[in-house]
C-alpha cells in the first residue's frame, strides 16, 4: 500500500492549472482570483463625513451649547465645496465630501433639533472629541497601489466587493474546472424507479456531482455505465466531448472479477490500494488527451472520502487556488474507537456545538444515512491503536 500523501501528490503533480482570463468583477464571484489586485484609487477618495449631521469648524464648539448658522446643504454625491466660516455650518449626509475649512463633523443625535431643524440654525450640544471626528480621510482604507486581493484566493462576495470599491473592474481568473461523474454497476438503477432482487439505487453520481460543485465544479456529465463492455471508455469520449477536464469513475476499481474500470483502463491509470479506511482502492491516471482520470470505490461512503481527499484538491489546483484542503480542526472524540494501525481512518463525523466552549467530535451513524448527517471527518493516523473518548483528533471541516 502507499500512503495518502504519497498518493495525493502524484495527482497533484499531473495537475497543469487551466489558462486565466479577464472576467467582469460583477461575474468573479467564487472563481479564483490568479493575478493580483491592486487599487486603482484611493478609498475613500476623498475626505467624507462618517456621519449624518453637521459639518463645523471645530473650534467653533469646544463649549456646549453652541448656535451655528447653517450655510450649505452636502448630500452624498454632491461635488460642492462651500466655504465655511466661523459660527457657521453646512448639513451634510454620510458619503458627503467635507468642506475643506470644516474639521469635525456632528451626528444629528449631539444637536438639539436634528434632521428636523431643516435648514435652521443648528444647536451643537455634545462637545465633538477634536479635529477630524466623524471624518474618514482619503485613502484611509486603501491607497492608490496597494494590494487589495492577493491572487490564489477563491473570490467571496467580500473580495468582490474589496475589488469593486478600489475602483477595478476587471479581474484575472480560470474558468470552472469541469467535471464528468460516472457511476459503474449493472446492479445501478434510477432512484426512484422498481427494483427487482439484486438491483440498488444508483446515488453516488448524485453524490459526488454535489461535491463537486460544492468545490466550485461545472458539472457536465453525470451518467452510468455497466459492468461489461466498452462503457468506461465511451463515457471519457462523451466527457471529452462535453469539455470535461476531469472525470470521476465510482466502483469498478478494485479485487472483483467485473471490476470495469480496472479491466478496461488499465492502459491509462494505475491502480494501488491506499493506506487508509474506507477507500482503499484508488485509481488515477490521464486520457490520451490529459483529461484527468479519478477512480474511486463503489461504497458511497468510502467514494465520497476519496473524492474529499484526492479529487477536491485537484479540482482546487486546476483553478490555482492555494487553498487545497478543508478547514481542520482538532477537537474531543466524542467516543471510544479501535483504530486500524496500519492504515489511516477516515471517520464522519457530527460536530457537537451545544456546548460552544467545548465542542466535540461525535462519530455518526455508519452508513449513507449517517454521513448525510457529518459535517467532518476526523483524520485517526497510522500508528494508532485506539481513541479513547475525549482524546483530541484532527477533525476536516465541512
Amino acid at each position: 500500500m502507499i500512503d495518502v500523501a504519497e498518493h495525493l501528490a502524484a495527482i497533484l503533480e499531473t495537475v497543469v492549472p487551466l489558462e486565466p482570463g479577464p472576467r467582469d468583477v460583477a461575474a468573479a464571484r467564487g472563481r479564483v482570483l490568479r493575478v493580483a489586485v491592486h487599487a486603482a484609487v484611493d478609498v475613500p477618495g476623498f475626505d467624507c463625513s462618517a456621519m449624518d449631521g453637521f459639518a463645523v469648524r471645530a473650534d467653533d464648539v469646544t463649549g456646549v451649547p453652541t448656535t451655528l448658522r447653517v450655510v450649505a446643504d452636502l448630500p452624498a454625491g454632491a461635488d460642492l465645496d462651500p466655504p465655511i466660516a466661523a459660527g457657521e455650518a453646512a448639513r451634510i449626509m454620510t458619503g458627503a465630501p467635507v468642506p475643506t475649512h470644516a474639521t469635525a463633523v456632528v451626528p444629528f443625535e449631539d444637536t438639539a433639533d436634528g434632521l428636523a431643524g431643516g435648514l435652521g440654525p443648528v444647536t451643537v450640544l455634545t462637545v465633538p472629541r477634536g479635529p477630524g471626528a466623524h471624518i474618514r480621510r482619503r485613502g484611509s482604507d486603501v491607497r492608490e497601489g496597494a494590494l487589495v486581493v492577493a491572487a490564489g484566493v477563491r473570490l467571496t462576495a467580500g473580495r468582490v466587493g474589496a475589488i469593486a470599491a478600489s475602483g477595478v473592474g476587471t479581474v484575472s481568473v480560470a474558468r470552472a474546472a469541469r467535471i464528468a461523474i460516472v457511476s459503474t454497476g449493472s446492479e445501478l438503477r434510477p432512484a426512484g424507479t422498481p427494483l427487482r432482487r439484486g438491483q440498488i439505487p444508483e446515488s453516488n453520481s448524485l453524490l459526488l456531482a454535489g461535491l463537486a460543485e460544492e468545490a466550485g465544479a461545472e458539472v457536465v456529465l453525470r451518467t452510468s455505465v455497466d459492468d461489461s463492455g466498452d462503457g468506461p471508455r465511451r463515457a471519457i469520449a462523451a466527457a471529452e466531448a462535453a469539455g470535461a477536464d476531469v472525470v470521476v469513475f465510482s466502483g469498478g476499481v478494485s479485487a472483483g472479477a467485473y471490476e470495469v474500470v480496472k479491466n478496461t483502463l488499465g492502459d491509462l491509470m494505475r491502480f494501488e490500494p491506499v493506506r487508509m479506511q474506507p477507500g482503499k482502492p484508488q485509481g488515477f491516471g490521464r486520457s490520451e488527451a490529459g483529461t484527468l482520470l479519478f477512480g474511486l470505490p463503489g461504497n458511497p461512503v468510502s467514494a465520497a472520502v476519496s473524492f474529499e481527499l484526492f479529487v477536491r484538491p485537484a479540482l482546487r489546483a486546476l483553478e490555482g487556488d492555494r487553498e487545497l484542503d478543508r478547514p481542520r480542526a482538532v477537537v474531543p472524540f466524542a467516543a471510544e474507537w479501535r483504530a486500524r494501525p496500519e492504515r489511516a481512518q477516515y471517520v464522519p463525523v457530527r460536530i457537537d456545538r451545544s456546548d460552544p466552549a467545548f465542542p466535540v467530535a461525535e462519530p455518526v451513524e455508519r452508513g449513507t444515512r449517517g454521513f448525510g448527517e457529518a459535517n467532518g471527518l476526523a483524520v485517526i493516523p497510522p500508528g494508532t491503536r485506539a481513541t479513547g473518548a475525549g482524546d483530541p483528533v484532527e477533525v476536516l471541516l465541512w
